[in-house]
């Protein structure tokens, strides 16, 4: 994340990566004939934007009620905690059919901190909130009524009807300590973090629910960032005004956290036993079935060290492979500051790719999946390269803003430094968002023709992506470090048809996460997974979007749920929210293998 005393990452190139590793990497980069490395990543730019229409988002939070503010506490000691911002969830609490809007907020800091302290919410000023969406549209904070108000410094979200009682459950991350409510299906949550033994320690950032062994209950991955503590360490020039917050190579990485569901509301920690414990510094977490081999993989966003890829084996356990899969460094064999991160098929080929936020002068990092277990960096030849290499961004999600049938890409910005443009006066502090659409042959970034939106600076962090108002069009919710959140409805002008599906799990998880899915209309087929997972920090809707450009109909469904069972569906009309249930495998019968 932060890039001090250089904006860039030269000397990081394999600073990180232990030898037995390096010379992997290095001798597969050796293998491979230098012309085709070149022709992969260095080839024409792709061709101009499709027909469609620019996207309009616009911002409706006064109108819409929300009236939330992170709170940073920024100090002269230029504590790291004070630069990372916070997440957002979108999810449906009650089960009213519209989605609801979760905040997370930090907490005072003194100047100077004393070291060991683990700071507390002091008042209404510091609450995490929680806005119920009402029949019209707009929101009520409903903080105290649920019980949310939260404690800590608080960083991450995330999203899982971990017990399966058909109500969405909240994990919330923080510096010093993480909470796990319970929502007791009533508008109101418990904490039941002591009884499910899943507070952790230290500093957790990013999390996710997925079920990682198929017992059909949600298990709980925490990334946690450095082994950190308020100490007075002076970064930056020794002058007046050019004090800077650290780099994170001044610290430790720190061990992930595993938390295994007991299935009777209890967890246990199993990061050693399952392969899941490498040290990282995460702040980002998606998962899919890269490989396609029926079993859930995890990636992992790592900031100024190689970022890990984890394979499921399907046996329990998970091995680590971003080296020999080429999704551990950039193209360059360069480490970066990975912070947001997405993890869905962008180029309608049925196999997931990767895309990863960074620091300005770092190139936006985008993976193409190719089928065999590795990836092509392709950052430059999809055009994403050119259009984010002066900015830092943070949460990421590939979506269908224009229900053309191809994954587009929004993107929060702002760098981490409040101070770079003192020392880098072509970078800013504050930017723009970037909406980039997918023209099926590359990215064209059409923001500044989206909405006046665009044309506003904010140090933006969290993201979260979902339909708040039922209407087909997929909106976003944005937080921005010690500034306001915004909600952005997108209005943009389309006759594209689109379908909204809500999987509910029976065998399965009832979220459905993890299970898979592909859609096939008379112009091409699409896939996604199920996931509460990506971004930065943040939740997003669970129900699986899709645009299905001019067609008004979808010829069939497939859908692999976590259970192994394989359902199809024929010919469903369009423009419509569908509920689809898991069926229930005859107790003799087999789950179909892919």
């Amino acid at each position: 994340m932060t890039r001090w005393p250089k904006a860039d990452a030269q000397h990081y190139r394999y600073r990180n990566v232990d030898s037995k590793l390096a010379i992997v990497f290095l001798c597969l980069v050796v293998s491979v004939p230098l012309t085709l490395v070149v022709g992969q990543e260095h080839g024409s730019t792709p061709t101009a934007a499709s027909s469609g229409p620019p996207g309009k988002f616009v911002d409706i939070t006064a109108r819409s009620g929300v009236n939330f503010q992170y709170q940073a506490s920024h100090t002269s000691k230029k504590y790291l905690p004070e630069t990372m911002g916070a997440g957002v969830a979108l999810f449906d609490y009650d089960n009213d059919g519209r989605l609801d809007i979760f905040f997370v907020n930090g907490a005072p800091l003194s100047d100077p901190t004393p070291k060991g302290t683990i700071p507390q919410k002091t008042g209404p000023k510091y609450w995490n909130r929680l806005y119920h969406q009402k029949a019209d549209g707009t929101f009520e904070d409903v903080t105290e009524k649920a019980g949310l108000q939260g404690t800590g410094y608080g960083m991450g979200v995330a999203v899982g009807d971990y017990d399966n009682d058909g109500y969405e459950d909240l994990y919330v991350t923080a510096y010093g300590g993480n909470k796990l409510y319970h929502n007791n299906g009533d508008g109101t949550f418990s904490d039941v973090t002591a009884k499910a033994g899943v507070g952790g320690s230290g500093w957790s950032t990013t999390a996710a629910w997925l079920d990682l062994d198929g017992d059909g209950f949600l298990d709980l991955v925490v990334l946690r960032y450095l082994e950190w503590d308020f100490d007075d360490i002076w970064c930056g020039e020794h002058k007046e005004g050019y004090r800077a917050y650290c780099h994170p190579d001044y610290f430790k990485p720190a061990r992930p956290l595993i938390y295994h569901n007991n299935g009777d509301g209890t967890f246990t920690e199993v990061a050693e036993k399952l392969g899941l414990s490498k040290l990282a510094k995460g702040l980002g977490v998606a998962l899919a079935d890269y490989d396609r081999d029926g079993h859930i993989d995890l990636f992992f966003a790592n900031d100024s060290m190689v970022e890990y890829l984890y394979h499921n084996k399907g046996d329990g356990s998970f091995e680590e492979v971003g080296l020999v899969s080429e999704v551990a460094v950039d193209i360059d064999g360069r480490t970066y500051a990975g912070m947001g991160v997405d993890f869905a098929d962008y180029n309608n080929d049925g196999w997931p790719d990767i895309v990863v936020t960074d620091l300005a002068n770092q190139r936006y990092a985008l993976y193409q999946n190719n089928g065999d277990g590795t990836f092509t960096y392709v950052s430059t030849r999809s055009g994403l390269a050119g259009i984010t290499l002066a900015h830092s961004g943070w949460g990421v999600r590939l979506f269908d803003f224009d229900n053309d049938g191809w994954k587009d890409l929004l993107i929060a910005q702002g760098h981490d430094l409040d101070t770079i443009e003192q020392t880098n006066p072509n970078l800013r502090y504050r930017e723009p968002m970037l909406l980039a659409r997918n023209t099926g042959k590359g990215f064209v970034d059409v923001s500044q023709s989206s909405g006046e939106v665009f044309n506003r600076s904010w140090v933006a962090r969290g993201l979260a992506i979902g339909d708040l108002d039922n209407d087909g069009r997929l909106d976003a919710v944005v937080t921005t470090n010690d500034g306001p959140a915004y909600v952005l409805r997108n209005e943009t002008p389309s006759a594209n048809h689109w379908l909204l599906l809500t999987l509910v799990g029976h065998k399965s998880n009832r979220d459905a996460i993890g299970a898979n899915i592909k859609l096939v209309t008379a112009s091409g087929q699409q896939f996604a997974t199920v996931s509460t997972a990506s971004s930065y920090l943040s939740s997003g809707d669970k129900r699986v979007h899709f645009g299905i450009g001019k067609e008004s109909s979808v010829e069939s469904i497939e859908i692999r749920w976590p259970s192994g069972i394989v359902q199809a569906l024929k010919n469903i009309p369009a423009d419509q929210v569908l509920q689809i249930g898991e069926p229930i495998a005859p107790a003799n019968a087999k789950p179909a293998v892919k």
